[in-house]
C-alpha cells in the first residue's frame, strides 16, 4: 500500500475515542503483525539468549553455504590448471566468455529470483536453487567443448543468483542492523575459507590419476556432491522467517521479531507492491550502491584470472594451487577485522571501507611498477589487492540496513546485485592475451576502479547524513500512528489489533522516523 492509499483510508475513517484510526487489511502490513500485537519491550538478557539461539541454528548453515557457492564459482579458474582448457579445446576468448555467462545469468535472473524470494518460502527457494547447481556443478565433468561449458554455466549463475539475495533478506529479518554488519561479514568471509579448501582439493585432484577422467573433472563431481549434501540439509533445517521458525517455540518467535523492531524494516510482505518499486528505481541512494557494486566488481574478474596471473610469475602448478590458501586467508582475517571495527565504531562504515580499499590500491601500483623479475614482491603485490573485499561486505549490510519497505528492498538488492553481475561480465574481456605477461592494461582499469569506489563510499555516507539532518528538523507525522488489523482467535472472535509503524510495511521514505545508520 503506498503513502497516499494510507492517507485515503485514514482521512475516511475515525474513531471517536481513538482520533484518525485506520483498518486495513492483512496483506498490506507485514507478517509480524499479527504475531506480535501489542507486545512491549524485550528484556535485554532474553534479547541476547534469543540472538544466540537464532545464531546457533542459521549461522552455520549460511556460512556453509556461501563457502559451497564460492567454492563452486571458482571451481572454473582451478579448473584451468588442472587441465580444462587443453580437454574441451577453448581459446583464451572462449574461457572468458565461460566467466562472463555466469554473470549475464546472474544479472538475467536476479530479479526473478527477487520476486521468488518474496513469493514464495525463503529457505525452501534457496534449497531448490542449491540443488538444481550443484546436479549442473557435477555436468561439468561429463563436458567435452565449450558449448556444453556455457550452457552448465549459464544454470550456475540462475541458481545462484538467489543466494546472496536470500541472505541479505534473512539476515534482515533475524538481526539488529549492528548485528547484520557481522553477520554479513561472517558468511561473507567464507569466500576466503572457501579458497583455502578449494586449494587443497585442487592439489588433490591433481594427484588423482584414473583413466578417462582427469582431474579436473575429478573437482567438479567431487564439489558438486558437497553442494548436493548442502542442498538437503538446507531444505531439512533452514528457517523461512522468525515468524515460523521450527527451533523457536511460539513465543520465542515473538520476541525474536520485537528484537529487530528498532531496525524499522520488518520481517518481510509476500505482496509486491508496484509503487515501492517505483520508490526504489527513484531513489538515489539505489543508484550510489549499484555503481559502487558495478565498479567494485571488475577486479572481481581475478578470482578467475589468479590461478594464471600467479602461475605467469614463475610459480609452478603446484606452488600455484597452495599459494591460493594464502589469498582465501588475507580476505578471511581482511573481512573479520573491517566488520567488527564497522560494528564497534557507530556510523563507520564508509569510513572503515574507504580504509581497507587503501592496500588495493597500493597493490595495483606494485604489480605495475615491479620488475618482472621480482616474482615474491609481484605475489605480495596481489596478495594486497584483496584486502579491499571488507568495502563490499559493508556495502551489502549497509544496503539492507537504510532500505525499509519489502518490495523496495527486494528491488534494490536485485539492482544492486545486478549492477555486481554487470561488473563481473565485463570484467574479464579485458584480460586479453595482447597484454600478457604484464597486464598493465586491466590492472590499471582495477586501480581506477578502486579508486572511484573509496570516493562513492563517502558520497554515500555524505547524502545519508544529510537525509537524516532533514528529517531532525521536520515536524512530527502523525499518519501512521493508529493503523489497525483483525486477528481472528482460535475460539472464533475477532480481535482488533494496532499495528506499530515499524511492522507497516513502510518503505524509508514514508517513515519519516526511520534514520539511516552510516
Amino acid at each position: 500500500m503506498g503513502s497516499s492509499e494510507y492517507d485515503e483510508k485514514v482521512s475516511s475513517g475515525s474513531k471517536p475515542e481513538t482520533g484518525h484510526h485506520v483498518e486495513v487489511s492483512t496483506k498490506e502490513v507485514d507478517t509480524a503483525a499479527a504475531l506480535i500485537g501489542d507486545a512491549g519491550d524485550i528484556d535485554p538478557a532474553e534479547a541476547i539468549r534469543i540472538r544466540k539461539k537464532i545464531d546457533r541454528h542459521i549461522l552455520p548453515l549460511m556460512c556453509v553455504l556461501y563457502w559451497v557457492q564460492f567454492m563452486d564459482k571458482t571451481t572454473l579458474g582451478s579448473s584451468a590448471i588442472l587441465g580444462i582448457t587443453t580437454a574441451t579445446h577453448l581459446t583464451t576468448n572462449q574461457y572468458n566468455w565461460l566467466g562472463t555467462i555466469f554473470y549475464l545469468s546472474y544479472l538475467v535472473f536476479e530479479y526473478p529470483q527477487n520476486l521468488a524470494l518474496q513469493r514464495f518460502p525463503v529457505g525452501k527457494w534457496m534449497s531448490a536453487n542449491i540443488l538444481v547447481w550443484s546436479i549442473a556443478l557435477c555436468c561439468h565433468a561429463a563436458c567435452t567443448n565449450f558449448a556444453g561449458l556455457f550452457v552448465v554455466r549459464l544454470i550456475l549463475g540462475m541458481c545462484e543468483g538467489s543466494i546472496t539475495a536470500g541472505f541479505m533478506i534473512v539476515s534482515s529479518m533475524f538481526y539488529t542492523r549492528n548485528e547484520q554488519t557481522l553477520r554479513v561479514g561472517y558468511w561473507f568471509l567464507m569466500n576466503g575459507t572457501a579458497q583455502i579448501i578449494s586449494g587443497f582439493l585442487s592439489f588433490g585432484s591433481l594427484h588423482i590419476h584414473t583413466p578417462k577422467f582427469e582431474p579436473w573433472q575429478w573437482l567438479m563431481v567431487i564439489t558438486g556432491a558437497i553442494t548436493f549434501i548442502t542442498a538437503i540439509c538446507f531444505f531439512l533445517f533452514f528457517p523461512d522467517s522468525p515468524t515460523n521458525a521450527w527451533f523457536l517455540t511460539p513465543e520465542e518467535r515473538a520476541l525474536a521479531v520485537i528484537r529487530i523492531k528498532e531496525n524499522q524494516t520488518g520481517v518481510e510482505n509476500k505482496h509486491f507492491k508496484k509503487e515501492q518499486m517505483i520508490e526504489a528505481l527513484l531513489d538515489p541512494k539505489t543508484w550510489m550502491f549499484a555503481l559502487f557494486s558495478a565498479l567494485d566488481n571488475v577486479p572481481n574478474s581475478l578470482t578467475n584470472q589468479r590461478s594464471l596471473i600467479v602461475s605467469s610469475f614463475g610459480f609452478t602448478y603446484l606452488q600455484t594451487t597452495l599459494l591460493g590458501c594464502v589469498d582465501g586467508l588475507i580476505e578471511i582475517v581482511t573481512i573479520w577485522t573491517g566488520v567488527n571495527i564497522a560494528a564497534r565504531f557507530p556510523n563507520s562504515r564508509a569510513y572503515v571501507g574507504f580504509v581497507y580499499f587503501i592496500p588495493n590500491v597500493v597493490g595495483v601500483i606494485v604489480i605495475n611498477t615491479l620488475p618482472w623479475s621480482d616474482k615474491v614482491g609481484l605475489l605480495f603485490g596481489q596478495w594486497l589487492t584483496g584486502v579491499g573485499t571488507t568495502g563490499f561486505v559493508l556495502s551489502l549490510s549497509w544496503l539492507s540496513s537504510v532500505t525499509a519497505g519489502h518490495t523496495k528492498r527486494i528491488t534494490t538488492n536485485a539492482i544492486m546485485l545486478g549492477a555486481y553481475c554487470i561488473g563481473n561480465a565485463a570484467a574479464p574481456f579485458m584480460w586479453q592475451a595482447k597484454y600478457k605477461p604484464r597486464n598493465h592494461v586491466p590492472w590499471t582499469i582495477i586501480g581506477i576502479c578502486y579508486g572511484i569506489c573509496m570516493l562513492l563510499l563517502l558520497a554515500i555516507r555524505s547524502y545519508l547524513h544529510r537525509q537524516n539532518r532533514l528529517r531532525e528538523v521536520e515536524p512530527y507525522d502523525d499518519q501512521y500512528d493508529n493503523v489497525y488489523i483483525e486477528r481472528l482467535n482460535e475460539d472464533g472472535t475477532i480481535d482488533e489489533i494496532k499495528v506499530e509503524k515499524e511492522f507497516l510495511d513502510l518503505t524509508d521514505k514514508q517513515n519519516r522516523d526511520f534514520r539511516y545508520v552510516l
